[in-house]
């Protein structure tokens, strides 16, 4: 791994106490009780509910005797509606714990909620960064897919309904208590499902180690992660059934999830907010899929000995190639690894048309993630990549 001997950095604080491994779900009654809960609030999808995950947790809840109130209306980047409506019934329940699971969605609700809970006003009033002021109530945070790591993060991502928005809370406040990841949860996750995650999971590995503000901490979690999704994903994906795989892919989205805390991420996840946005609406995690091997073709040139790192990491063998050829390695194994899990090569199916590419690249421009990106870009890079997925 390279080092720079010279760089000074900041590893954020992470609070999060992690359970990992087959079976850990098991444990859910003893840390609500060591949390001092006699009631819990927990927070969830259709889907979820569907699947017969969401009453086997209340059944071990209950026959601990401990209550439960259900919100299990979460639909996919949340809603400021049911953010501000789920609030009001914590609040009344007198609920002393908040429990998120299910994807992505449901646990960054499930931060959103618990912070509502104790500080006035609506989830919008709080879109930014450190703009929560009151301890929130404790979360647990139980993932059903292998690929946002919201369970170890400390941003809440939900669509503001008036202005049809993808938007972000972020506070070192909502970092969930305690995380429960069980790798047996994701083993019925769907082939689509598991692929579009997967490769989100990738996207944080890849774009945090690649980035300008990356550091050896950082590097050393996100390569990890990164080797274990090149060795796991397509099996995850082709024989769901196998716990090896997934066990791998869930520690490669927690450690993913750890890593880009401290370094924000790149151009992929700069398009994805506003793709998911207005009448798009297109899933995160397959934005992510399809632009990321666009977008590192993009930075693979500018820091080539990091992309290196990043094909190395992916089984690719680099000895004794130059610089550049090794680096373009990186880029075509991801684009590989997309085609084998079956990810489409462009978003027209999701209806991404011409007239969306200028306010998609002008809300893209304002990210945080715009200025650690390897290489210098402009609205019109951004422009070039879009069109290229139409």
């Amino acid at each position: 791994m390279q080092m720079n001997a010279g760089q000074t950095f900041n590893f954020f604080p992470m609070p999060t106490d992690i359970h990992f491994g087959p079976g850990v779900l098991k444990t859910l009654p003893a840390h609500v009780k060591a949390l001092g809960a006699q009631k819990a609030f927990l927070v969830t999808d259709p889907g979820i509910k569907a699947a017969g995950i969401l009453d086997r947790v209340v059944t071990l809840l209950n026959e601990s005797r401990i209550e439960v109130e259900v919100c299990d209306r979460v639909k996919p980047d949340s809603s400021s509606t049911l953010l501000d409506a789920a609030a009001q019934e914590v609040r009344q329940s007198g609920a002393g714990v908040v429990i998120g699971i299910g994807g992505g969605s449901s646990l960054d609700s499930s931060k959103a909620i618990a912070a509502l809970a104790t500080n006035p006003g609506s989830c919008t009033d709080y879109v930014g960064m450190n703009k929560v002021r009151n301890k929130p109530l404790p979360i647990i945070a139980i993932p059903t897919t292998a690929g946002t790591g919201s369970e170890v993060t400390y941003w809440s991502i939900f669509t503001d309904e008036a202005r049809n928005l993808k938007l972000a809370i972020g506070s070192y406040l909502i970092y969930p208590t305690i995380a429960l990841c069980d790798p047996e949860l994701t083993l019925n996750l769907p082939p689509g499902l598991t692929a579009s995650t997967g490769m989100d999971a990738l996207a944080h590995a890849i774009e945090c180690c690649t980035n300008n503000a990356c550091q050896p901490i950082s590097r050393a979690l996100a390569l990890d992660a990164v080797k274990l999704i090149g060795l796991h994903l397509r099996s995850a994906v082709l024989n769901g059934g196998n716990i090896e795989s997934r066990y791998g892919m869930m520690l490669a989205s927690t450690m993913a999830g750890i890593a880009m805390n401290s370094t924000r991420l790149g151009l992929a996840h700069a398009l994805a907010m506003p793709l998911g946005s207005w009448d798009l609406h297109v899933p995160h995690g397959v934005v992510l899929a399809i632009l990321l091997p666009l977008t590192l073709e993009f930075n693979h040139l500018a820091e080539p000995d990091r992309f290196v790192e990043v094909a190395a990491a992916l089984g690719q063998r680099v000895d004794g190639m130059n610089r550049l050829d090794a680096a373009r390695c990186a880029v075509e194994a991801v684009r590989a690894l997309a085609q084998d899990v079956g990810i489409p090569g462009t978003m027209s199916s999701y209806g991404l048309q011409e007239r969306h590419i200028k306010p998609v690249v002008e809300e893209a421009m304002k990210s945080g993630n715009i200025p650690v990106n390897p290489r210098k870009v402009t609205a019109a890079d951004l422009e070039r990549i879009l069109r290229a997925v139409l």
